[in-house]
């Protein structure tokens, strides 16, 4: 019997829930107590991405984690240990808290997965739009409805991740509304806040799965957009642009527009958070010398 098949005869009678997890996140193992405790079957499970089950884990703030902060992911980079208390959804939709401590996995010195084990830490269940409301508050801008800056950031780090192993291009934009001090004087606060909100309405509109747009603080937004090659980068930009100057509110029955200088740059191989944010607001700036209502892109 080889050593591995042992292995898995161990780790399938044990208490704890066990899954392993490939360097993609793709789950390989997936035990009876993992089955009971979350619902879902080995079958179900195997051979999905992880962040593509119904699991959706959350941790104790609400914030989604496989997105923001994914143990799983901290434990390969790292190749530390990593133990945190989460929430995972049932199959039936409520949520287990569960204790969960991740371990990279090493094959002949080469990191090639995880392995995480999990149980619950309390016989309570929460109602799933609780929890969901809890992630609202921590991740979301109040008054856009968008991602907040806290967020954004996360999800930039994820992307940076996701790109360095899947090979994924994509962008990032800064967008700063022109003259908005010299509108909100002009025409009050509350004539501002709605062109904050239609422009909000307009970025989510037009977002494709997996680009995000976040209000980074008063007028600025922060954007990360998928692109498939260099090209796409500059018409990206200049699309958000042109939307937000399309944008529309009516203020004591006259229309108002607003327009927006844009900075975009794509990723780079030695990016960090930090670069790929000041590049593409220091190309904002460049928008803004040239004479606003245009795009910068680098």
């Amino acid at each position: 019997m080889e050593w591995e098949h042992i292995y898995k005869e161990i780790l399938s009678a044990v208490s704890d829930g066990v899954y392993i997890v490939d360097m993609r996140r793709k789950i390989l193992f997936w035990n009876k107590a993992a089955e009971r405790i979350t619902g879902y079957s080995a079958e179900e499970i195997m051979g999905e991405h992880c962040a593509e089950t119904g699991l959706h884990h959350v941790d104790m703030h609400g914030e989604p984690l496989c997105e923001l902060g994914c143990p799983l992911v901290a434990a390969t980079e790292t190749g530390k240990v990593q133990r945190e208390r989460v929430f995972v959804r049932h199959k039936e939709g409520y949520r287990v808290p569960i204790e969960t401590q991740v371990f990279p996995v090493y094959r002949n010195g080469v990191d090639v997965g995880a392995v995480d084990i999990f149980r619950p830490v309390s016989g309570r269940v929460y109602d799933d739009h609780l929890i969901e409301q809890l992630s609202d508050a921590a991740t979301r801008d109040p008054l856009t409805g968008l991602s907040n800056r806290r967020y954004l950031r996360d999800y930039l780090q994820y992307k940076l991740y996701a790109s360095r192993q899947f090979g994924k291009k994509f962008a990032v934009l800064f967008g700063d509304v022109d003259d908005f001090h010299q509108f909100n004087n002009t025409y009050g606060h509350d004539a501002g806040d709605s062109v904050l909100k239609n422009i909000a309405r307009t970025f989510r509109e037009n977002l494709r799965a997996g680009d995000r747009v976040a209000r980074w603080g008063g007028e600025e937004f922060v954007g990360v957009f998928a692109v498939r090659a260099p090209a796409d980068v500059r018409a990206l930009g200049q699309k958000m642009c042109q939307l937000v100057r399309n944008t529309e509110i009516d203020h004591a029955g006259h229309p108002l527009h607003a327009t927006m200088s844009i900075g975009i740059t794509l990723m780079r191989p030695e990016d960090t958070v930090e670069t790929m944010l000041a590049r593409a607001d220091a190309l904002m700036y460049e928008s803004k010398r040239k004479g606003k209502d245009c795009v910068t892109a680098g």
